[in-house]
């Protein structure tokens, strides 16, 4: 079985179980994989510029509302600000999976740009409406960005190990957008106005877009007619695919427990900085801009998860410690451990994003991945909303502090209650791993993009066969395609031995793709475990990627030219007749 050293493949398969230094190798291997990769690299950078103006505009905007009418206008604008994109996207998300995704980026940087310098205008109007609505725009379109970046990931990656680091790499910047655009409005408003905070987060976004023109990945799979017809196929296949695992509705409800969490910390951030600390709007930025902190530390620190099968369990740690630090600055307020708390969020944020956007990609079946990415995202921008109302509710009501013990607690207690299915999640997972490593074994499968080993690996089953036991015999009817995953068999054809197979060799494709009958005998000369596939998942999965059929193909017109078996004779007439 050949294996994939290229990149991020070439690491150990459980980097926790290694000594520091290995570990911090294995962790640099994923930043110089996507480095050394430039539809990568490009990916990266657009999201990072994106993502560092819309945290720039998330601060400067609750300043801007503040300034207009306090704590309880920052929530309403924080709210309105996200919900129209919680409802729209899943409206426009079967774009996602119809075009190709690094076109639908270009389109939403460019009108978060647009919308943003048009804000800017309004600012040096004197139209804080006006603000809002544009600002309403670029939200409403970069709530697209992260979900579409995250299913064009996958396609650009050769391995889960690679899509792992990918997802590392794009978390560290988006933790240094966290830093560097609250830091950024921070000094901004500390020096000068709103306005060039503004005009600075508008030329973030079309840089991204710019950047992500450049991206050159591959074509999303073929669709069956009836669902390139029906629009509402279309617009419910993402429900449908997180209502039907249990394991993407978990991810998507503890998620959107720490947006809520997150929404909240919009207001919290304003608020503890003027109110409780006393230390003045520019306060607000910094507070941010601590989160931020703490998130680079967290990616360089998350990078040690590459390639564990563990992602699960950090999953809920993450997001556990999002709602404790908030907690506990309710219960011990300070200006030093503030700042210290909300570093620790940032850790968190990290270590959820890695993990989140990972096992998502690897959940969700690539025809309908950016439709389920986009709800999700939908789900979690409406919690952030929700959470920024609550949060300025829940202080005119029961006081600053308490709203900061009450609403800390959410995430903790949320990630006791799924705790179970996230161990059961990683196990799945491990055996997963092991499948897909099989699969990138077959020769013939290797030109299949990630998703459709993904989706390959999902539907195996295992079977075992006895020393000298028939897989099949010549002339049966194909229904299923095999992978030998230990033993040996050998290839009969007319009777004759003329082949043998192994570990990490697959067989039956001719039968399920040509639609004739087996051309040859499989018998195991020695005991077998087998991974099999039936006709339909397997044909589904192949039929979609046209590289890999036509690939496909040629494989089996190169084994049909060393053996082609003799034609079967017609039937002898009965009595002489």
């Amino acid at each position: 079985m050949s294996v994939d050293t290229r990149g991020a493949a070439a690491y150990r398969p459980d980097v926790l179980g290694l000594r520091v230094g290995d570990r911090l190798r294995a962790a640099g291997g994923a930043f110089v994989s996507n480095a050394r990769n430039p539809n990568l690299r490009r990916a990266q950078l657009s999201f990072g510029a994106l993502r560092t103006s819309t945290w720039t505009v998330t601060v400067v905007l609750s300043v801007y509302a503040f300034r207009v009418g306090g704590p309880a206008a920052v929530g309403l604008v924080l709210f309105l600000r996200t919900a129209p994109g919680a409802v729209l996207a899943p409206l426009v998300a079967p774009l996602s999976d119809r075009w190709p995704r690094q076109r639908t980026l270009v389109l939403v940087s460019a009108v978060c740009g647009v919308a943003t310098a048009l804000a800017t205008l309004m600012v040096a109007l004197g139209s804080p409406p006006g603000v809002y609505v544009f600002a309403v725009v670029a939200t409403s379109a970069a709530t697209l960005y992260r979900p579409v970046s995250s299913a064009l990931l996958p396609s650009l990656s050769q391995t889960p190990l690679e899509l792992t680091s990918a997802n590392a790499v794009r978390g560290l910047f988006d933790s240094l957008a966290t830093l560097l655009g609250p830091l950024l409005a921070a000094l901004i408003l500390a020096s000068t106005d709103i306005r060039v905070a503004f005009a600075v987060a508008a030329g973030c976004a079309l840089w991204s877009a710019v950047l992500v023109l450049r991206v050159h990945g591959p074509a999303p799979p073929k669709r069956a007619s009836r669902e390139r017809d029906e629009i509402w196929t279309q617009l419910l296949g993402g429900l449908r695919a997180v209502l039907a695992s249990r394991d993407l509705a978990l991810l998507g409800g503890l998620s959107a427990a720490q947006t809520f969490t997150r929404g909240a910390l919009s207001v919290f951030a304003v608020v503890v900085a003027i109110q409780l600390l006393h230390i003045g709007e520019a306060g607000a930025g910094y507070l941010t801009a601590a989160v931020g902190a703490g998130a680079v530390i967290g990616s360089l620190a998350t990078a040690s998860l590459i390639g564990t099968h563990r992602l699960a369990g950090w999953f809920g740690v993450g997001v556990a410690l999002w709602g404790l630090p908030i907690l506990l600055i309710g219960v011990f307020p300070s200006e030093a451990g503030a700042f210290g708390l909300l570093a620790a969020v940032g850790v968190a944020n990290a270590i959820v994003d890695i993990s989140f956007y990972t096992l998502t990609a690897r959940l969700a079946s690539d025809e309908v991945m950016g439709r389920v990415f986009v709800l999700l995202e939908s789900v979690v921008t409406a919690s952030v909303a929700v959470g920024s109302v609550v949060a300025s509710s829940v202080i005119g009501v029961a006081g600053l502090r308490n709203a900061l013990i009450a609403i800390g607690a959410l995430c903790p207690l949320a990630v006791i209650l799924g705790r179970r299915r996230l161990h059961r999640l990683d196990a799945t997972m491990v055996v997963r791993d092991s499948d897909i490593n099989l699969l990138r074994g077959v020769g013939m499968l290797r030109p299949l993009t990630l998703p459709a080993l993904e989706a390959l690996a999902n539907g195996l089953e295992s079977e075992e066969v006895a020393a000298g036991g028939l897989v099949f015999d010549q002339g049966d009817v194909g229904d299923r395609y095999y992978v030998v995953e230990d033993g040996a068999a050998e290839l009969l054809g007319d009777g004759q031995v003329i082949g043998t197979l192994g570990r990490g060799e697959g067989f039956g494709e001719i039968a399920l793709l040509r639609r004739v009958p087996r051309t040859a005998t499989v018998r195991a000369r020695t005991a077998m475990r087998l991974k099999s596939l039936s006709a339909a998942h397997f044909i589904a999965v192949i039929t979609g990627y046209a590289s890999s059929h036509d690939h496909l193909n040629a494989e089996i017109d190169t084994k049909l030219e060393r053996f082609a078996p003799a034609p079967i004779p017609p039937p002898e007439p009965e009595n002489g007749g």
